[in-house]
């Protein structure tokens, strides 16, 4: 056993192999039988023996190139022969192991480099593209020194060779924008490979948001308390959220409704609200909200602040004591505040972010602590504490049971085979996504929608190839954490069956029939024998050629004839398709040969009319029309007949005339 590293050039040696013969005289003789598999390598001899004892090596031949991720061991058999001695044989393993070159493959190392399409609105920092097709030890991506990132490309690449979608993702284009990184990718040995990845950003189909009125103007009395509805903001699209850009504020609600922070006292204010797609932020619209606190009497006294916002993650069990830290109005005699309903100051219950309770509560809760101020009559304010529980993503998807569907093998492009119905327990429920491990392919001739989960044939199916097929479907939950990067994925094994659709059967394909023209309505010929199956399956029968006159019709699989004054013999070569149902889409084709002959009316010389009744005659004769390969044959052995008969003849006549022209032998004698 020897090892090799597949770095090593054509003509390093191998392996090196000592013979010796059991006299000094004989000569060894070493050859190689074979190699498994099918190697580089030729057995060559030193030429200079050890000693007394010759050696052979074992060396890579010319051009040689070895890998050891596609073959890393090679299995040699040796053979030595000595002059009349027995043949010895002996194996030799070379284990070939990986070198210190390191490769990039095709397409990323090209020169066009891998290129990948995704819509505009994509999700921010959502992966786009995988250097590596598996995480490896010891590898780094990252991009090229000479040529970094291309100018202005909002990409991302991590140093595990994910590109990821812009932080606030893609800016919505009519038009394909382009994006090009030059990346290289380095062993903890400092060996490298280079390629390259171009991103095309497609325009998005998805309605953008918009503001119904961008610009209103709101009236409200002075004194209003915290948390009621000063106006609301109304946007359309996909995803729609709200944030207040200025002045700075608690983000509205999904509703878009804008609520007060404090006691409102006069003044003017101008809000600039923003509405965005939450998954793209970069799809968005703004408007200007003028807000008037008109002045009345003052009534309760503030505190400071007026309004707590408090935002815990889902799922966490009894909330901690709310804040102390409020600053308290003091009484006109100069006394602290009576405190009233302290025990709101604590939430005693869990925060279930997917739970349907929480979900009707649009994921708020709000406390109410009241404050009284000395004096009188004596005045109190309420502070409400605002709850706003965010979403994390606790669980993982779910795979249906009984992932198995069946389709007919002459199914068409786009036809639909089946739905998977993954599940998914976080809020939004079942919001996922769904892709094909693989793609699709010759291989893999099904395409599943992203959002749907529904299972599409985008490729010729066929029960000689493949009577079923077995996809890996990755279910990926969306939309279920602050951090869109928090994702949990899932693989679900869907089977496909395919079911085959056999042709209908006629028998005969070829019929010839001879019929003689009658008179008045249709006249019966044939009826066609065709069955399909299952024998219940049914049939249809179209005239496909040969009927341009519209002499013959069919009704069922009965052939029918329709005179209408043939004056001469004429004959129809009709093509009928046979096509099966619903269940069976196949078809077959029979080809009839009809002879039609008028009927001729014999006028008799008396002037009395005789009255012929028509007479139809029907033959059928049985044609035999040989296959194509026989009659191919039958020519080539007739072909070879008449040459060996035609050689036979000349030889025979060759011969004949070598005989005659012969001289006859002289006739030897003696006169005496």
């Amino acid at each position: 056993v020897v090892t090799l590293s597949e770095d090593a050039a054509p003509g390093t040696r191998v392996a090196e192999v000592t013979v010796s013969c059991s006299t000094a005289q004989g000569s060894p003789n070493v050859t190689l039988l074979c190699i498994e598999p099918r190697a580089p390598t030729a057995p060559t001899p030193t030429g200079t023996p050890l000693g007394t004892v010759p050696s052979w090596q074992v060396t890579l031949r010319a051009g040689a190139e070895l890998d050891a991720r596609r073959v890393n061991q090679y299995t040699l058999l040796l053979r030595a022969a000595c002059p009349r001695e027995e043949e010895v044989t002996g194996w030799l393993f070379v284990w070939v192991l990986a070198g210190q070159v390191l490769r990039c493959d095709a397409p990323f190392a090209s020169a066009g480099g891998d290129v990948v399409r995704v819509p505009a609105d994509v999700a921010p920092r959502a992966p786009l593209h995988a250097v590596l097709p598996q995480p490896l030890g010891g590898l780094t991506v990252s991009a090229r020194s000479s040529r970094p990132l291309s100018p202005g490309t909002p990409l991302t690449l991590t140093p595990r060779g994910l590109v990821l979608a812009p932080t606030s993702g893609f800016s919505p284009s009519r038009d394909t924008q382009t994006f090009r990184l030059d990346i290289e990718v380095t062993d903890q040995h400092g060996h490298n490979c280079s390629g390259a990845v171009t991103v095309e950003v497609l325009p998005s189909r998805r309605p953008r948001v918009t503001i119904l009125e961008p610009q209103r103007d709101v009236t409200v009395p002075e004194g209003s308390g915290p948390l009621e509805v000063v106006t609301q903001v109304h946007a359309s699209g996909d995803n729609v959220r709200y944030a207040i850009l200025s002045p700075a504020a608690p983000p509205p609600a999904v509703t878009g409704e804008i609520r007060s922070t404090s006691r409102l006292e006069v003044a003017r204010v101008r809000l600039l609200v923003r509405a965005y797609n939450a998954l793209q932020p970069a799809d968005q619209a703004t408007a200007t909200i003028n807000v008037t606190v008109q002045g009345r009497d003052r009534q309760a006294p503030s505190c400071v602040p007026a309004l707590y916002v408090y935002a815990p993650p889902g799922g966490t069990g009894t909330l901690q004591h709310l804040p102390s830290g409020w600053s308290w109005p003091r009484s006109s005699s100069g006394g602290h505040p009576a405190l009233q309903d302290i025990v709101s100051r604590q939430v005693n219950t869990t925060l279930d972010y997917d739970s349907q309770a929480m979900a009707a509560l649009g994921f708020q809760l709000t406390a109410t602590v009241v404050v009284t101020a000395g004096g009188q009559p004596p005045r109190s304010t309420r502070v409400p504490v605002l709850v706003t529980v965010t979403p994390v993503n606790e669980f993982s998807p779910e795979c249906p049971r009984g992932l198995t569907f069946t389709v007919l093998e002459t199914a068409p492009f786009g036809s639909i085979v089946g739905y998977v119905n993954g599940t998914d327990r976080d809020h939004p429920p079942d919001s996922l996504e769904y892709s094909l491990e693989g793609g699709s392919g010759p291989t893999q001739p099904f395409s599943i929608d992203t959002h749907s989960g529904e299972i599409r044939v985008v490729g010729p199916l066929s029960s000689l190839w493949h009577t079923s097929y077995r996809l890996t479907v990755r279910l990926t939950d969306t939309r279920n954490d602050l951090d869109p990067a928090i994702r949990h994925s899932r693989l679900c094994t869907v089977a496909v069956r395919l079911q085959a659709v056999p042709e209908p059967r006629c028998t005969p394909e070829v019929q010839e029939l001879r019929i003689t023209a009658g008179r008045g309505g249709r006249q019966p010929i044939t009826q066609l024998a065709c069955r399909s199956d299952p024998d219940t399956a049914a049939l249809s029968y179209t005239i496909a050629g040969g009927n341009e006159d519209g002499r013959f019709r069919l009704d069922g699989s009965t052939l029918s004839y329709i005179p209408d004054g043939l004056a001469e013999p004429r004959t129809f070569v009709l093509l009928v398709e046979v096509r099966g149902g619903p269940r069976a889409p196949r078809s077959t084709v029979v080809a009839l040969v009809v002879h039609v002959t008028p009927r001729s009316t014999t006028v008799p010389p008396s002037t009395t009319a005789r009255r012929m009744e028509p007479l139809v005659v029907m033959r059928m004769e049985a044609v035999w029309h040989p296959p194509a390969w026989f009659v191919a044959v039958l020519t080539v052995a007739g072909v070879l007949l008449l040459a060996s008969l035609g050689c036979l003849a000349r030889s025979l006549t060759c011969s004949h005339l070598t005989a005659l022209r012969a001289p006859s032998p002289p006739i030897k004698g003696s006169v005496n």
